[in-house]
This record gives structure tokens, C-alpha cells and sequence, in this order.
């Protein structure tokens, strides 16, 4: 009893040797936080990243429009005139130009391959316009071009533009999941670590409780040490997960969908947030096992 008793003098000293310091329980709850917090500074990437492409995109696409023309041979520059003439005067419009060939043999290459006779068919001739922030009455200009240029079809790339969009929107809902099923998984590893340390420790529990230990203090005792290893391991895992994201390709001027998956600027701050919440995390999981497991433990 006198060692028992030397043992409850001190909470902190006691409370520190109520958890053991080592074992499978700290591997588990070190390795789990780390783990986690590696995947959670990629999945937060993956959501911010694919909220600025849904924005670049957007505004690329937002910008930019395509007549199309389609006529017969002898009247197809007389078309091509009459519509860039229709451009001048339409407000909204930065400027317009008609596409070359090679433009129009670049644009069919990913279908056609690299040796299509673009000369020898009779491809209708593309005219690019870049809008002005302000943008383009798009019903005005197709009134006006079925007017002067009957072949002349206006495309402002909202059919194409409303799907990337919503797609990119999409990833980034599913990273914001991935984050909540994250932590999720984080906090029930840590309450199976959590009970497995009470149910080890039975015999130290039941010596406290002889000397009057509440088991407020006891609980207390799992919730420090575990949360402690919760933000250590989360730390760990934050900095191995932001090293990993700052070798990932960068983003190109074409703005593939493949590259620029990384912090920008100040989004390179975001990651920090990560182990407070692993250890609000641990802090109530490990909280939620203590207390329901010293219910069972009479």
C-alpha cells in the first residue's frame, strides 16, 4: 500500500505512469496520426487546387468564343468579312481573328492524327474572339450574324465551360469528404488504442480507485497522453506531407489537369491547421473510451 501510496503523491507523475509511455498503444496512436495528417494535407491540396482550376477555367473559357462559318467555297471570304465587320461594332467584344490552318490542323489532331490534308477538305473556317470583362450580348450577336452571314454560328463555350466547371466543384466536395472520413478513421483508431491502454492498465486502475482515485482523474491521465501523441504524430505527418506536395509538378501555362495540385501562396498556411484539429480529435475519442471503459471496469 506504502508504494501505492508513493505512487498517487504526485497527478502528473501519476497520471504519466498510468499510460505506459511505450508499447503497442503509443506505435498505434503515433503511427495512425501521422498517417492520417499525411493523407489530410493531400486531400486539403486536392480541394484547393481544384477550386482554382474550376476558376481558371471559368475565366478562360468565360473570355472566349468561336464563330464558326460554313458556306460554299466562293462565298466563304465574303462570310468570313462580313462577320469580322459584325465584331467591330458589337460591344463586348477585345478582339477577333481568323484561325489559320495550322490552328485548325492542331485543333483536329488529338481526333485525326498529324498528317490530315486540311487543304483538301472543306472545313468550315473558325474565327476566335476574346471578350472583354464586361462580356458579349450573345442573342444580340447571333441576331446580328444571321443577318449579314447566314453560315455564321456563335459558340461562348457554355456547354463546354458549365461541366468542367461543375467537375472541378465536385472533386473538391470529395476532398472536403475525404478530410471529415479522415479524421473519422483517426478518431476511432485512437478510441481502439485508447481502450486497449485502459484494458492493459486494469490493475494499475483498480490501485488508484483503492485510493480514492475518481475516475475523472483517471481519464484525464489517457486523454493528456493521448492527445499529446495525436499532435505529435499529426506534426509529423503534416511536415512529411507538405515536403511530399512541394515535389509535386507545378502548374503549366496550359493549366493541365495534372499539375498544379499544390499550395499556393498563402494556401501553403492551411496545412497548420491539421494537427489542432488531430489533437481536438484524439482529445475527444480518447475521452469518449476512457470514460465508457471505466464504466465497465468494476
Amino acid at each position: 500500500m506504502r508504494a501505492v501510496l508513493t505512487f498517487f503523491s504526485s497527478e502528473r507523475s501519476t497520471a504519466d505512469r498510468v499510460v505506459p509511455p511505450t508499447g503497442f498503444t503509443a506505435r498505434l496512436t503515433l503511427f495512425t496520426a501521422a498517417a492520417m495528417a499525411f493523407l489530410a494535407v493531400f486531400a486539403l491540396a486536392l480541394s484547393l487546387a481544384t477550386g482554382r482550376l474550376a476558376e481558371r477555367w471559368s475565366d478562360s473559357l468565360a473570355r472566349s468564343a468561336t464563330i464558326r462559318i460554313s458556306a460554299a467555297p466562293d462565298q466563304m471570304d465574303a462570310q468570313v468579312a462580313a462577320v469580322l465587320e459584325v465584331l467591330k461594332t458589337t460591344p463586348g467584344v477585345a478582339s477577333s481573328r481568323v484561325m489559320s490552318d495550322d490552328e485548325m490542323k492542331g485543333l483536329l489532331k488529338p481526333w485525326f492524327g498529324p498528317d490530315l490534308p486540311v487543304d483538301a477538305l472543306p472545313l468550315p473556317k473558325l474565327i476566335a474572339v476574346t471578350e472583354t470583362s464586361a462580356g458579349v450580348d450573345a442573342d444580340g450577336l447571333r441576331l446580328r450574324l444571321q443577318a449579314e452571314a447566314p453560315g455564321a454560328i456563335f459558340d461562348d463555350h457554355t456547354r463546354w465551360r458549365r461541366p468542367l466547371v461543375a467537375a472541378a466543384e465536385r472533386i473538391r466536395m470529395l476532398g472536403l469528404m475525404s478530410l471529415l472520413l479522415i479524421f473519422g478513421a483517426m478518431a476511432g483508431m485512437i478510441t481502439l488504442a485508447a481502450q486497449a491502454a485502459l484494458a492493459a492498465n486494469g490493475q494499475v486502475i483498480a490501485a488508484l480507485r483503492l485510493v480514492g482515485a475518481r475516475d475523472a482523474f483517471i481519464a484525464r491521465a489517457f486523454v493528456r497522453r493521448f492527445t499529446t501523441r495525436g499532435l505529435i504524430g499529426a506534426t509529423a505527418g503534416m511536415v512529411l506531407g507538405m515536403i511530399a506536395v512541394a515535389f509535386l509538378p507545378s502548374a503549366d501555362a496550359a493549366g493541365a489537369f495534372l499539375t498544379g495540385l499544390g499550395f499556393s501562396g498563402a494556401a501553403w498556411l492551411w496545412p497548420l491547421i491539421i494537427p489542432p484539429i488531430a489533437a481536438m480529435v484524439a482529445f475527444g475519442s480518447t475521452r469518449f473510451a476512457a470514460l465508457r471503459m471505466l464504466r465497465r471496469i468494476r
